[in-house]
């Protein structure tokens, strides 16, 4: 049995905003099915046939229907697939009120074994400012940009602004695209005020994904790009980890 497919395939995609409407972006689109050996030639050709007849119109509302039609077409015992993108949100500082638009990297990544509902994945930056520093320095504490990458699987529709809005508030303080100097002295005053060890964010992101009534699995990973350290500081937990 080999895994045949298509990898990194960029095209436009449509993702549903929360606020209603469509955001137009680019996927990177990897599909991958297991298949016989003897069909390996002509399995790649139709594989990739029945992604290219969704392109038109791919978003995660698809992914059942196509992982199907390449299960059949195949007779693959598992397809998988997987879609990677920017997503942007319009974000205002929080003291001049400027507007910016700040970029989180997405996936949506499906299986035919779980039905084809899709894995939600978003990457969310924060900053971290270290207590340990804090604690022992007269003056300042070391802080640094940290990416805390947050998976679920949902029995219900979650917005990707809702899961990066729960990312966001398990950092020392919000990033923005776009600040005046009174945002500057606010988010370092606000950091400074909420210091967090790399462990501590992946805590708390764990407890808000554990207690939303329709996350029914979910992986926390944080990695703390050190700003004194010539390395980076990281953890992981998952909803099987916590238990």
């Amino acid at each position: 049995m080999f895994s045949i497919g298509i990898c990194d395939f960029t095209c436009p995609v449509r993702i549903p905003k929360k606020n209603g409407g469509m955001q137009q972006t680019v996927a990177a689109i990897s599909l991958r099915a297991k298949s016989p050996s003897i069909q390996i030639d002509s399995s790649i050709s139709r594989v990739s046939a029945i992604l290219f007849a969704h392109l038109s119109d791919m978003h995660d509302g698809v992914f059942p229907g196509l992982l199907q039609a390449v299960q059949s077409e195949v007779a693959s015992s598992e397809v998988c697939l997987e879609m990677r993108f920017p997503y942007f949100i319009e974000k205002t500082a929080p003291i001049s009120g400027t507007t910016s638009l700040m970029e989180y990297q997405c996936a949506f990544s499906s299986s035919s074994e779980n039905t084809g509902e899709p894995e939600l994945t978003v990457v969310v930056p924060v900053t971290t400012l270290c207590p340990c520093s804090k604690e022992i320095s007269e003056a300042g504490a070391h802080n640094q940009r940290a990416a805390i990458t947050l998976s679920v699987r949902s029995k219900a529709m979650i917005w990707l602004e809702d899961l990066i809005e729960m990312a966001e508030k398990c950092g020392s303080s919000e990033l923005y695209a776009l600040l005046k100097r009174p945002d500057e002295k606010y988010l370092t005053e606000w950091a400074y005020s909420h210091p967090m060890f790399v462990e501590d964010v992946a805590r708390k992101a764990a407890q808000l994904a554990a207690a939303h009534p329709d996350i029914t699995w979910f992986s926390v990973g944080v990695e703390s790009f050190e700003s004194i350290h010539a390395h980076s500081a990281f953890a992981l937990v998952d909803s099987e980890t916590m238990e």
